[in-house]
C-alpha cells in the first residue's frame, strides 16, 4: 500500500507534493498511483528506439512536468536532463537514460502496491 513514509523513501518531497494537493493526502496519493502508468513514459521509449527526437522531447517534457508536480523528485530530476540533451537535439546514446527512468518507474510501482 502506498504511503507518505515509502514515498519519502523513494525521494520524493512529499511536503511539496502534498501542499500542491492542497494538503490531501488521499489526493496526493491517488496522483502518485496513476503516475506509475503515465503514457508519456513508454513514448519516451518507443521515440528514443525510433531516433524520433521530436516526439521523444514531447515525451520527456510532459514527464518532466507530471514528476515535478508530484514531487517525485528523482523521477523529476531524471526526466528534466532526458529533456534537456533532447530539447539541444543532441544524437546521443540515450540507453543509460531511459534504463534508469524505467527502473525507477518499476521501484515506483513497486512501492504502490
Amino acid at each position: 500500500m502506498l504511503t507518505i513514509e515509502k514515498l519519502k523513501e523513494f525521494g520524493a518531497d512529499t511536503d511539496a507534493g502534498l501542499a500542491r494537493c492542497m494538503g490531501s493526502e488521499a489526493l496526493y496519493l491517488r496522483l502518485v498511483a496513476m503516475a506509475k502508468d503515465e503514457k508519456n513514459f513508454d513514448k519516451l521509449k518507443e521515440a528514443l528506439e525510433g531516433c524520433d527526437l521530436d516526439r521523444a522531447f514531447e515525451a520527456a517534457h510532459a514527464l518532466k512536468g507530471v514528476m515535478g508536480n508530484l514531487s517525485l523528485t528523482k523521477l523529476f530530476e531524471l526526466s528534466s536532463d532526458i529533456t534537456e540533451h533532447l530539447r539541444a537535439r543532441e544524437s546521443i546514446d540515450y540507453s543509460p537514460f531511459l534504463t534508469e527512468l524505467l527502473d525507477l518507474r518499476e521501484e515506483l510501482r513497486k512501492i504502490c502496491e
